[in-house]
């Protein structure tokens, strides 16, 4: 007889990813297929933090912002290799939201989260602190700093993928959903690998729609169902610079028209990641791009600010993403709820559907906790939420152990650099040690791909975490292509396709 999951899962980003590995963990038989990269489209477009959202307060989302604040701390030491404490400072701006408007609001972002290990809101004297020096003189005189977290937004879902994987899933890349019936004894789902041509039939006995963007499409074109729900589809783009500013404090800056940009340390500090942008999008999700409209727009609201100017030439790297919004009726995409919505199709018995509208990837855990209890009775007996104590794999340390990390690395591989370690510390954690094996000498590693990257290392992103060619390395299981040449690319690529030749 062929195998019947529990759950079958449609999209590898990390709302897909977060609920296959908290239902395999509570002993539940999941199947996962993602038509492209894990984390390949809205996963890895986000501004990259993890944080409650003190814009989401001028709304009135009390709920979301309590639960995001909360979850800050409790991924903070999950993955203490991918999630790092930050401050930012928020200049005040004269003649937009006032400063006791801004107080109030920080001191409700101090106190209904729960907040344990970050530090609190303070007030900042622009005029002599060093974090208002980068500032136009004389503009910003006061200001406030305050907590939230960073995040490397594609590791977080290949690192959920990795551990449903390790606890019994089936996780599939590159494979699409092509169509889907369903009767009284569950889901069958025919899915496409995009390589090979293959198809195969999935059996389940709820599916799970976490397509992000293409939610909708998939529900009318695939699965062949209406849904009440709607998604609205809101571009965001950002922009990355060369390092704007020689300290490690982030920026939140408030436009004219109402919006919020940060500026942000990346990649060590080397660069300046800057966005976001709010749009309505209606084109495909697969061929969003940032606009040369947005571009201006990001640097123009950084100019208004800083008294370094940027321009377009001195992007080094833009990219932009689509946010699947449950669609409100709010009548600007800056003000559409980032909170998640659920709508559960149970018209056929025995065969349940539960599409996912919205999210953030700061309550990706807890909505992957909330689609479980909405899908009970409808699935095996499942054991209680598990995941917030149980640490991503490689995050099995303390919050402030990277440092002691890195230096352990660089201890028994003395041929590693401090930035180096550094690198293999916070995006690998415990996991780096694995990697470097009994290396004593770079040469141990085998070829050495320019950055730091090695053959060892690309082997493991191969075996471990899904990797299929350069791209998959180099802009989304790190950002070494931020700096990496042709040469080094066409090197990567072509190891990498041997590699594959010689394990099909």
């Amino acid at each position: 007889m062929d195998e019947v999951f529990d759950l079958a899962i449609v999209g590898g980003g990390v709302n897909g990813c977060g609920i296959a590995r908290d239902a395999v963990g509570r002993g539940l038989k999941v199947y996962l297929c993602e038509m492209n990269d894990l984390a390949g489209a809205t996963s890895s477009a986000s501004t990259k933090l993890v944080h409650g959202g003190l814009r989401y307060l001028e709304y009135y989302e009390f709920r979301l912002v309590h639960e995001a604040l909360v979850e800050r701390e409790v991924l903070w030491r999950m993955a203490p290799h991918i999630v790092a404490p930050m401050r930012f400072v928020l200049p005040h701006h004269p003649g937009l939201r006032p400063a006791w408007l801004i107080r109030l609001g920080l001191f409700l972002y101090d106190h209904i989260g729960g907040r344990k290990l970050l530090p609190p809101t303070t007030a900042v004297d622009l005029a002599h602190d060093p974090v208002g020096a980068p500032l136009s003189p004389g503009r910003f005189v006061r200001g406030f700093e305050y907590s939230d977290c960073r995040v490397d937004d594609t590791r977080l879902v290949v690192l959920n993928a990795r551990d449903a994987a390790d606890r019994g899933a089936v996780i599939e890349t590159r494979t699409k959903a092509v169509a889907a019936s369903r009767a009284a004894d569950g889901w069958r789902l025919t899915t496409e690998n995009r390589t090979t041509g293959t198809r195969r039939e999935i059996r389940a006995r709820a599916l799970v729609n976490a397509a992000g963007p293409w939610v909708s499409s998939l529900l009318g074109e695939t699965l062949g169902t209406r849904s009440k729900a709607k998604v609205r589809l809101v571009q965001g783009s950002h922009i990355v610079v060369r390092r704007l500013y020689d300290h490690d404090r982030s920026y939140i800056f408030q436009n004219t028209d109402g919006r919020i940009v940060f500026a942000i340390p990346y990649q060590g500090g080397d660069f300046t990641l800057i966005g976001t942008t709010d749009r309505d999008y209606k084109g495909d999700p697969a061929l969003v791009h940032a606009t040369d409209e947005e571009i201006d727009y990001l640097c123009a609201a950084v100019n208004d600010y800083f008294d370094r100017r940027i321009g377009r030439d001195d992007v080094v790297w833009a990219y932009s993403g689509v946010r699947p919004l449950y669609d409100d009726g709010a009548g600007e995409a800056k003000s559409a709820t980032r909170d998640y919505v659920f709508e559960l199709d149970d018209a056929v018995a025995g065969a349940p559907l539960l599409s996912i509208f919205g999210g953030k990837i700061t309550t990706y855990r807890r909505l992957a906790e909330a689609a479980l209890a909405k899908l009970a009775g409808h699935v095996p007996t499942t054991g209680a939420p598990w995941t917030a104590s149980a640490p991503l794999p490689g995050g099995d340390f303390p919050v402030d152990g990277v440092a002691p990390l890195a230096a352990e690395l660089r201890s028994a591989h003395p041929f590693l650099d401090a930035a180096g370690a550094m690198r293999l510390a916070t995006a690998y954690g415990t996991t780096a040690r694995t990697i470097l094996g009994s290396a004593t000498r770079r040469e141990d590693l085998g070829i050495d791909f320019g950055e730091g990257l090695s053959e060892a290392e690309v082997r493991h992103l191969m075996e471990r975490e899904w990797a299929i060619d350069a791209e998959d390395v180099l802009w989304r299981r790190s950002k070494l292509g931020l700096t990496a040449t042709p040469a080094m690319v066409a090197a990567l690529d072509a190891f990498m396709a041997e590699r594959r030749a010689a394990t099909t």
